[in-house]
């Protein structure tokens, strides 16, 4: 059958008009799909007793105050400084508390450490405790940024000690993201307690024991916005944790997508621990609820992770920074290893 050349152009003009209607509908409901899936909120779980426990009874005697510095974006952040007295100071630290906490956790170690000699710088990390929003940051990435402007402002003040990076849960994730980067070279060591390397590493429980909640569908959603150049939402929460309602001035409830982005490891953690040049000490509590520590081993095999390995008997996820019989190991590792 011929068609004469006004028909033609009418039917490819509305066949054009049909597939740029169907693509309109597919976009559409891509788009309804994805609202639908970052509408679902994040459930706080059940308070995890041995948490609210481990913060509440802390040894907390001689705590100093907190401390300031400015980052590249001009916020202000805080820390807290340990100087050792008695003792001739022969290293310096700097601790990274886990997650939800601040730097009001890491007390008891960086006591045990100023004992030993070890000068201590303790960040409230940004979006905790005195540091920035809770549970938000500007960008993923800029945990990385702020890191390295501590380590500045502590060059600044006169510090030339070599550093030892320590973080603990959460925080050994994050020490792990920094000493598998470009920032590694602003410390010597890195010392992992107890750490969160990612939901898909085999020494991770399941939500993290009980700890976190995450909301999948938002994430899921998050990360295909960003896929596709869309980051206008990363400030929503993506994951609540089982805090008590009464330390809400201590410990933070839920993190923002860019938050859980960012402090921790990267999603290929193995990536991290390839990209690490310098020893690496991992310290965890036999235990731990929130992790699997026999299974540490494992997670590392087969990356070029220069690695030693220390399992506490008795102790639990929270012991290696609050427990004095605990804290004393890990202490005397950082200030002789």
């Amino acid at each position: 059958m011929k068609y004469g050349l006004r028909e033609l152009k009418m039917r490819v003009l509305w066949g054009g008009l049909n597939v740029v209607r169907w693509l309109l509908a597919a976009v559409g409901l891509a788009a309804l799909v994805l609202s639908a899936m970052i509408a679902v909120p994040v459930k706080r779980p059940a308070t995890l007793p041995f948490i609210a426990d481990a913060v509440r009874d802390a040894d907390n005697q001689g705590i100093p105050p907190l401390q300031t510095f400015r980052a590249r974006d001009g916020s202000i952040l805080s820390y807290r400084h340990y100087v050792p007295s008695g003792q001739r100071v022969q290293r310096a630290a700097v601790l990274i508390h886990g997650s939800s906490g601040s730097s009001y956790a890491m007390h008891p170690l960086a006591k045990a450490l100023a004992a030993r000699g070890v000068e201590s710088f303790v960040p409230d990390i940004r979006g905790h405790g005195a540091s920035g929003t809770h549970g938000d940051i500007g960008y993923i990435g800029q945990l990385d940024d702020d890191m390295a402007d501590l380590v500045a402002h502590i060059r600044s003040t006169g510090v030339s000690l070599p550093l030892t990076l320590v973080g603990h849960s959460s925080g050994g994730g994050f020490a792990l993201r920094i000493a598998g980067s470009a920032n590694q070279n602003l410390f010597v060591r890195t010392v992992l307690l107890s750490p969160m390397l990612g939901i898909d590493s085999p020494s991770t429980r399941p939500n993290a024991g009980g700890w976190a909640s995450p909301s999948i569908p938002r994430i899921i959603g998050l990360i295909i916005l960003r896929n596709i150049g869309i980051i206008c939402c990363e400030g929503l929460p993506v994951v609540a944790f089982a805090t008590p309602e009464n330390l809400q001035n201590i410990l933070t409830s839920q993190y923002s997508f860019r938050l859980l982005s960012n402090f921790g490891a990267r999603r290929d953690f193995h990536a991290d621990l390839n990209g690490v040049k310098g020893p690496m000490t991992l310290i965890a509590g036999a235990n731990a609820e929130l992790m699997v520590a026999s299974k540490y081993e494992e997670a590392v095999k087969g990356t070029a992770a220069k690695m030693n390995f220390r399992i506490l008997e008795g102790a639990n996820h929270m012991d290696v920074v609050s427990s004095a019989r605990f804290t004393d190991v890990v202490a005397e590792d950082v200030a002789t290893r």
